[in-house]
């Protein structure tokens, strides 16, 4: 499955959930999309891949 991204420089790609994983460590990704719409990094929850943090349920596919 691919998600569509915002970049830092303003350009949209559509990227893997491990690129977006590594995009977001490295703090490149302005947005993405999830199906419930798009989310600000850094104003929107996100989980972490791997959070120790995080207790729910995984629900993204591996």
């Amino acid at each position: 499955m691919l998600i569509h991204v915002l970049y830092d420089d303003n350009r949209y790609d559509y990227v893997k959930g491990f690129q977006l994983d590594r995009l977001l460590e490295a703090k490149k990704v302005q947005r993405f999309k999830r199906s419930t719409g798009w989310v600000t990094v850094g104003v929107d929850p996100i989980r972490w891949r791997k959070s120790p943090n995080y207790h729910g349920v995984e629900r993204r596919a591996a």
